[in-house]
């Protein structure tokens, strides 16, 4: 959090802190899971179709020299299948690592990116209206994104965030201050 504390006014004091929800970082390790899965079944049809061809080197071959013995662009499609997971991950968590949701007594902060830095407040006097996006599986683990709509300003709809209620109440709870 450390824009937003270096952005609070001299009157201003944290409400709420919006955290990503740990199924976020879920997904983002199934990234490396698909890609990995993907990358061994491109491996596994290749060697099948090399079997049912009748490729001779394929029948008495174990698992690792029928790798070696596939074509160089199918073992660098499953390689970079693989490197697309790891890619996605990587990506997810730099957005976790540089996303910060805050709410203060007069303005809701929303700060992304590393090297380039976009941020959106609104100021809780402005606000017109907060929606709660929750799927199922977001009502179940609690987690789900908050759309908040400004005057003049849209919509802003922030990152799946744990318990959206709580965040909700809190923009309410800062408005009422």
């Amino acid at each position: 959090m450390l824009y937003v504390q270096q952005s609070l006014g001299p009157d201003e004091e944290l409400v709420h802190i919006g955290q990503f929800h740990w199924m976020y970082t879920v997904g983002a390790f199934f990234s490396i899971v698909w890609g990995l899965f993907v990358g061994i079944v491109i491996i596994v049809v290749a060697i099948k179709a090399y079997d049912i061809m009748g490729v001779d080197q394929m029948k008495n071959a174990d698992v690792l020299e029928s790798i070696q013995i596939l074509h160089p662009i199918i073992k660098l499609a499953a390689f970079f299948v693989f490197i697309f997971g790891l890619l996605k991950f990587a990506h997810m968590m730099v957005i976790k690592a540089t996303t910060e949701i805050a709410i203060t007594n007069s303005r809701l902060i929303f700060k992304r990116g590393l090297v380039a830095r976009q941020v959106g407040e609104i100021n809780i006097d402005r606000i017109e209206g907060v929606n709660v996006l929750q799927t199922i599986m977001g009502r179940i683990f609690n987690y789900g994104r908050i759309m908040v709509r400004g005057m003049g300003v849209g919509e802003v709809v922030l990152p799946p965030i744990e318990d959206p209620i709580a965040f909700r109440k809190a923009i309410e709870k800062a408005k009422a201050l």
